[in-house]
């Protein structure tokens, strides 16, 4: 029988929800070795594919003109006019062949897909029991194939997945794109509590052993109260049972990097923070024209990130910025090209800022408004609020494959020889990510800088590791 087959027979009973006991998965495949994981390493120059699966309202407003009201979530569509027809017709036409190759052109390396629990209905029927999506499993029956082809698309264009569970049970937190549009977070409840954990080590479990996925997002932007932390822990040692440690795993700050900075940095494992920076919706940044948020962010907010990165070991990430500046922070009477340099300001401010992390993600690839340059990647393409391209092929670069020359111009080869290896090895890496396919760097330095420690059994040996770092460094520096 297999894993699918497994799940499907495995029914709970009552109307509390599944057990999570009930369900069995297989032990973690082997770690992938460090040459076939420079996808999951390398700097995440990433964009969100908002709205494919788990959908909002303001950017697929076609979608929703068959939803029954306040017309806010998935859920509304789920109960509105021919729900599985337009789920279907929307999900093979929203990212097309040609998304997938405009999105390779452009410089990106990575995709976020965020996805709901109620996409699981054909291969988790019972992570929908007691909830609300339970009397429409059939509707989002068709989700899982297309999830698993846009992987495997997405593979085919050398595209990293970042997989985000989005949605979850019962609602992360008050928005519309947890799944829910009635404002309330019922996630809290047990029966919720046990699907989550069902649908996180199914989806660990299904992707571990794929180099293209870089890892899965336990919640999006979940509320936060004193019982996150914890159950961060559990279900970080939850999944852990079925993916192993080296299977990278994200979670939300819930808009308290300084807290949860802290948190990721103490871990051995391959966990990453998820920041989220928008400044358009609070009083105070509606105010503010785009020349003026990018010298705050790069006079006041730098320093504090570069803090956060840092407390991290840098596996930190913006998994969602844009473009997007509030329309009263200018006259109405602001021509667009203003407007449009605003954004651009802003734009490359963000840009030069994210740079000290390990990647982020625009939000978002599209909408299907006639036009939207501060959310849509495509018109902030066309008005080149966006670069070109993000990032630099270093293929071609004049690098020495040695680097004496480094030693000659540094005071010669330093002492003790743990440091002279770690920056060999340091340098040697840097240039494996450099010379790899399209723009790629080495992102998660300290991460990776971890697993080769317990390669040549370094492990604990500081000197190693801050000579792997400046080996890292100083191979960069030559490629610019």
């Amino acid at each position: 029988m297999g894993l699918f087959d497994k799940l499907r027979s495995s029914k709970s009973k009552g109307n509390e929800g599944p057990s999570p006991e009930a369900f069995s998965f297989p032990p973690p495949a082997p770690p992938i070795p460090l040459e076939q994981s420079l996808i999951r390493y390398r700097k995440q120059r990433g964009i969100n594919l908002g709205s494919w699966f788990t959908t909002e309202n303001w950017l697929a407003t076609k979608l929703y003109e068959g939803a029954v009201p306040p017309k806010g979530s998935d859920y509304d569509l789920a109960r509105g006019a021919n729900p599985k027809e337009a789920m279907e017709r929307h999900w093979d036409t929203w990212i097309t062949e040609a998304d997938w190759q405009w999105i390779k052109e452009r410089g990106f390396n990575t995709v976020r897909l965020p996805i709901g629990y109620y996409h699981l209905s054909s291969v988790l029927p019972d992570v929908l029991k007691g909830t609300e999506y339970e009397p429409y499993g059939d509707i989002y029956s068709g989700a899982w194939p297309r999830i698993l082809k846009a992987v495997e698309t997405a593979a085919s264009h050398g595209l990293g997945v970042l997989i985000d569970l989005h949605a979850a049970p019962g609602a992360q937190n008050e928005d519309g794109h947890s799944g829910l549009s009635n404002g309330k977070v019922n996630f809290w409840r047990a029966n919720n509590l046990a699907s989550t954990s069902i649908a996180l080590r199914f989806l660990a479990s299904t992707f571990n052993s794929n180099p293209y996925v870089v890892g899965l997002e336990l919640l999006n932007e979940p509320k936060n109260n004193d019982q996150l932390q914890g159950w961060y822990e559990r279900t970080l040692w939850e999944v852990r049972q079925v993916a192993g440690k080296e299977f990278p795993i994200y979670v939300s700050d819930a808009w308290d990097t300084q807290w949860y900075s802290s948190f990721v940095g103490k871990r051995d494992d391959f966990v990453v923070l998820d920041h989220h920076l928008y400044r358009c919706f609070d009083a105070p940044d509606r105010a503010l024209t785009g020349p003026q948020h990018a010298d705050k962010l790069r006079s006041e907010f730098a320093g504090m990130f570069a803090q956060w990165c840092g407390q991290a070991r840098g596996n930190l990430v913006v998994g969602e910025w844009s473009a997007g500046l509030d329309d009263s922070c200018l006259p109405p009477d602001t021509p667009a090209r203003e407007r449009d340099a605003h954004k651009r300001a802003w734009v490359a401010a963000q840009l030069e800022v994210y740079d000290l992390c390990a990647g982020y993600y625009f939000w978002t690839l599209k909408t299907d408004r006639d036009w939207d340059a501060g959310w849509s990647a495509y018109n902030a393409g066309q008005a080149e609020i966006l670069p070109a391209s993000l990032g630099r092929d270093h293929r071609d670069a004049d690098i020495p494959d040695a680097h004496v020359g480094y030693w000659s111009q540094h005071g010669g080869s330093p002492n003790p020889n743990a440091f002279a290896d770690g920056f060999s090895r340091g340098w040697d890496d840097a240039l494996l990510f450099v010379k790899a396919d399209g723009v790629s760097e080495l992102g998660f330095v300290s991460q990776w800088a971890r697993r080769r420690e317990f390669e040549v059994g370094a492990v604990g040996v500081w000197e190693f590791e801050h000579g792997f770092n400046q080996g890292v460094s100083a191979c960069f520096s030559a490629s610019e």
